[in-house]
């Protein structure tokens, strides 16, 4: 084990987050994992780690590190000013650092979540098969805890990687209004379809009150024909419609059980992008079929396979 970064300021909440912790709901655990599964993936993929190994998530940026030893890193995700030694650099790019460099994340400008990937990944112990952090629960990650100031950051081996970015074509981009594709499901039978239909013509704003938990929105208030039932197991991207009639999308640190009626759920690919939106961002959605998702995904992924990385000089 060798020591890599340390943490100088650690932003307004920067986390360890791997793609997510399956099969413990039952325990009452969420999946948790990396908001942006894409940016995530990307940035390993930089360093030819596995797409799985932990990243560091820093939401809205503000954080600080300098470098222990000869490393190379990663950086894709939200728009943010990036610095080494008050030299700019690239996002969706890797980049070599050596001991003393300070790499600075400046306040995002478009997007939310830049993920920063170190070469062969952040030295993190698994809890319940996976090490993203949870604060809530206080489980994976480092103590369960975010980052904080001094902290120091290990990897398994220091290795440098090939410096290489990611082809413009392919970068994300977060753009001020999104469209969701949404998949109704079997509870949109106590919405009258006229509420449905308010529903999907109507456009919604991003609340303050949003985070890793849940989006909520503001905007026409969708009525239920049931406004109790009995707690059920929520998924990842689930619409609940509270009484107050605005919806709440929930993402990767939700719940495991909720009561509130449930208009559909939305596309997994769409949710990475509404988390990477902020507050004032305006919300559209348009319902698609089950086919309809299983076929947006597998093109997605054969995409992904054939994304074009550029090698760098060194």
């Amino acid at each position: 084990m060798k020591q890599a970064l340390q943490v100088i300021q650690s932003g307004i909440l920067s986390q360890i987050q791997d793609l997510g912790r399956f099969g413990q709901a039952h325990l009452g655990m969420t999946t948790s994992g990396a908001a942006d599964p894409f940016a995530h993936r990307i940035a390993n993929r930089l360093l030819g780690n596995n797409d799985n190994a932990p990243v560091i998530e820093i939401s809205l940026g503000g954080a600080e590190f300098v470098a222990l030893n000869r490393i190379t890193i990663a950086l894709c995700g939200a728009d943010c000013p990036l610095y080494v030694n008050q030299q700019p650099i690239s996002n969706w790019q890797s980049h070599h650092l050596v001991a003393g460099d300070r790499l600075s994340i400046g306040m995002a400008m478009q997007g939310t979540r830049i993920y920063l990937a170190i070469s062969q990944g952040f030295k993190v112990n698994k809890q319940f098969g996976s090490t993203s952090t949870t604060i809530r629960e206080a489980i994976g990650g480092l103590d369960g805890q975010a980052l904080f100031a001094k902290q120091i950051l290990t990897v398994p081996t220091l290795s440098a990687a090939p410096l290489q970015q990611l082809a413009f074509q392919h970068r994300h981009t977060y753009p001020d209004a999104l469209q969701l594709r949404v998949i109704l499901g079997y509870q949109a039978r106590q919405f009258p379809s006229v509420q449905i239909e308010r529903f999907l013509h109507h456009r919604y704003q991003i609340t303050n009150q949003s985070d890793r938990m849940g989006y909520r929105l503001s905007g026409v208030a969708i009525d239920s024909k049931q406004s109790q039932m009995y707690s059920e197991g929520i998924c990842y991207g689930a619409i609940q419609v509270p009484p107050d009639g605005q919806p709440i999308i929930l993402l990767n640190d939700r719940q495991t059980i909720g009561g509130y009626p449930k208009l559909g759920t939305v596309l997994s690919l769409d949710c990475a992008k509404l988390a990477q939106s902020r507050p004032g961002v305006e919300v559209s959605f348009c319902a698609i079929s089950q086919e309809e998702a299983h076929n947006a995904l597998l093109l997605h992924q054969q995409k992904f396979n054939n994304l074009s990385f550029v090698p760098l000089s060194n």
